[in-house]
């Protein structure tokens, strides 16, 4: 059922499915931080961040069950690439996924701590307190290190689907 993409490449449907989930997060999180920043609305970030973080943690989730369960790893899907690449081009993807799971692997550590302390240490209704320093400098490295998770994983996109080299 879920075998191809919706975008119209030869990718997976949960793929393409995080792709635009990629493509959504960066604007919403922008969005959230110029509601803190400018607006001082505290609700209105934690609960865009509180949103952000389950909807991603169901994206991920679903989208490695389906990686490794349903499509057989990512190299499978991969191969779908219509010409198939050569090996010279698997090695440039293999390159970019690794530099995309840096950045993707410690996005998810990064943002459960920031918004685990958030939940301990501010109250509700949020407010600024003793932790807002903490906070904000782990709320940056979040918002920096899922910016890159998104671009970084939008080239491996391209390069494994979209482009014919």
């Amino acid at each position: 059922m879920f075998q191809n993409g919706f975008l119209g490449y030869k990718a997976s449907f949960m793929l393409d499915f995080v792709v635009v989930a990629l493509v959504l997060i960066v604007p919403i999180l922008l969005f959230s931080l110029y509601s803190v920043k400018v607006r001082r609305q505290f609700s209105r970030h934690k609960n865009l961040q509180l949103l952000l973080g389950v909807v991603l943690l169901f994206a991920v989730g679903a989208f490695e069950f389906d990686l490794h369960f349903i499509q057989g790893g990512w190299e499978n899907v991969v191969a779908k690439h219509e010409p198939p690449l050569t090996p010279e081009q698997l090695g440039t993807v293999r390159m970019l996924l690794r530099v995309h799971l840096i950045f993707a692997i410690s996005t998810p550590f990064l943002w459960a701590t920031t918004i685990f302390l958030a939940l301990r240490r501010f109250p509700n209704p949020p407010t600024p307190g003793p932790h807002s320093g903490l906070h904000k400098i782990l709320g940056w490295l979040s918002t920096v290190d899922i910016t890159l998770t998104s671009v970084t994983g939008l080239i491996f996109y391209w390069f494994a689907f979209v482009t014919k080299w």
